[in-house]
């Protein structure tokens, strides 16, 4: 072959779209959302302000931090997000708790495994109607009963401190109602 037929070979070649012909494409990170629960359990609900507690979880981040946050986990097939608060709070604190109302839904993004995931999480406040605070499960490092005047300098989020502020006005609005 004349070098004037390579030339023209090459020429036909298609050409490669995103970077010179040398350069691998990246791959496109694949778009998932999930769906989780989870709730502020709140001992003593119904006694004095001073005495009332909410237990939380501390997990250990990549830094080895502790970072102290609510317990939540992913709705599963047939459950409604109130079942998943109630389930999720009881396998990660111990604690049994029922709802008692809405506080919100928090919605964010991170990646991991290579896939981008958009997460809502629906959360509850919820009434401890028993069971012993307990770290047995595996993705818990710790588990503390918290005051809730401590909860704003305790939890790790500012989306969850947010949602502190919500239960307390719900509280207050609660023990208004009852005088």
């Amino acid at each position: 072959m004349s070098p004037a037929d390579r030339a023209n070979s090459r020429r036909r070649q298609p050409r490669r779209r995103g970077g010179s012909a040398g350069s691998a494409a990246k791959p496109r990170m694949r778009t998932v959302r999930e769906t989780s629960a989870g709730g502020l359990v709140v001992d003593g609900l119904d006694g004095p302000s001073e005495k009332r507690c909410a237990a939380l979880i501390g997990r250990t981040d990549r830094r080895g931090r502790l970072l102290w946050s609510l317990p939540k986990g992913h709705i599963e097939e047939g459950e409604t997000s109130e079942q998943t608060a109630i389930r999720e709070v009881a396998e990660e604190t111990g604690i049994r708790g029922t709802v008692v109302a809405e506080l919100g839904s928090i919605d964010y993004w991170f990646v991991t495994e290579g896939r981008r995931v958009h997460k809502t999480v629906h959360h509850y406040l919820m009434r401890s109607i028993g069971g012993e605070l307990s770290d047995a499960d595996v993705e818990v490092t710790k588990v503390a009963w918290v005051p809730l005047s401590e909860l704003d300098s305790r939890l790790a989020y500012a989306d969850e401190r947010r949602l502190a502020e919500v239960a307390n006005r719900l509280i207050d609005r609660m023990e208004n109602g009852r005088q």
